[in-house]
């Protein structure tokens, strides 16, 4: 992690990035580069076919610094320091006081990548450098005066400030859509670094983002209310909105207007569509079991014994009657 003040005497926290991914990240912008450089010198040599030497050679050689030269540069000065491997890897290149490149840093970086770091060392003089420098610069990056940090850093999360108990009440009712992200950044690093600085610098420094922030969310603190709580207030709000809007985006319902389905509950079933011109079929209703009938009161009767078994009569000869 990397310290940097900037003017306002507000510490940043960066991450400077390490040889194995800047090394990934270049591989990606060379493979990028050397594909464009072949795809344009075929196309070049199909469209102007020429005969004479020197006019083949400039024409190369045009090719050539545009490609290797012209390309770094317009990535980085259009995306403010992440080229197509810088992207794919979530670096970006910043300057030494944390904010972004211009063209100047993006061509000094470019001009010095060609002639020291890359091209003609074979990459010797960008991977030396970084070695030897401590937030992993290159020879180009000490001559404009940058450096490459990280962007995405995964296992971070921010969970929202508690907010000041006689402030709570007033801060849900503030709009917060012209607060941008650069001055909520610069809130909280101030609210971070605080007691770290000269109370003379903090004083002046809580004033004056009180007042950058009263002027873009047009709500100044109330008669009373000090700016470190104002501040403090202003920010922990706008993280609980994001957080809600953070938990209702992954939990699929709003939070406050829909309450999530109950454990056990049975999910719904959308109806079935039915063909186009016909009824859906009306669902019989299912039969009503018959109430069974209830025995009348009567006279409770003793149970009779059981006879005793009767002995089979004996079968009579045909044409034999028996005497009376």
């Amino acid at each position: 992690m990397s310290e940097l003040v900037t003017g306002e005497a507000v510490a940043l926290d960066l991450r400077p990035a390490r040889l194995p991914s800047r090394a990934i990240a270049m591989v990606i912008d060379l493979a990028a580069q050397v594909a464009l450089l072949l795809a344009v010198v075929w196309l070049v040599s199909l469209a102007v076919p020429v005969d004479d030497g020197a006019l083949a050679a400039a024409l190369t050689l045009t090719i050539v610094v545009l490609v290797v030269i012209g390309w770094p540069v317009t990535w980085e000065t259009a995306s403010h320091g992440r080229s197509l491997g810088k992207l794919a890897l979530g670096l970006r290149v910043v300057r030494d006081d944390g904010g972004p490149i211009r063209f100047r840093h993006a061509l000094v970086r470019a001009l010095l990548g060609f002639f020291v770091d890359f091209w003609t060392t074979f990459g010797c003089g960008a991977v030396f450098s970084s070695m030897a420098s401590t937030n992993g610069k290159r020879l180009g990056d000490m001559a404009a005066g940058t450096f490459v940090v990280r962007e995405r850093t995964p296992g971070v999360r921010q969970l929202p400030l508690p907010l000041h108990p006689a402030a709570s009440a007033w801060a849900t009712g503030i709009e917060l859509s012209g607060l941008s992200d650069d001055l909520a950044l610069a809130i909280r690093q101030y609210l971070s670094r605080r007691d770290q600085l000269d109370p003379a610098i903090a004083a002046s420094l809580a004033e004056r983002l009180t007042g950058d922030t009263a002027q873009r969310i047009g709500v100044g603190p109330p008669p009373g209310m000090h700016p470190v709580v104002y501040l403090a207030a202003v920010l922990a709000e706008r993280q609980r909105r994001d957080w809600e809007r953070h938990a209702s985006a992954v939990g699929g319902y709003a939070t406050g207007n829909a309450a999530p389905p109950a454990p056990g509950s049975a999910p719904l079933i959308p109806p079935i569509p039915s063909a186009p011109g016909s009824q859906a079929p009306t669902p019989a209703p299912e039969p009503t079991p018959a109430p069974e009938p209830t025995p009348a009161p009567g006279p409770t009767s003793t149970p009779k014994p059981a006879s005793e078994p009767t002995s089979a009569p004996t079968p009579t000869p045909p044409g034999f009657t028996p005497p009376s």
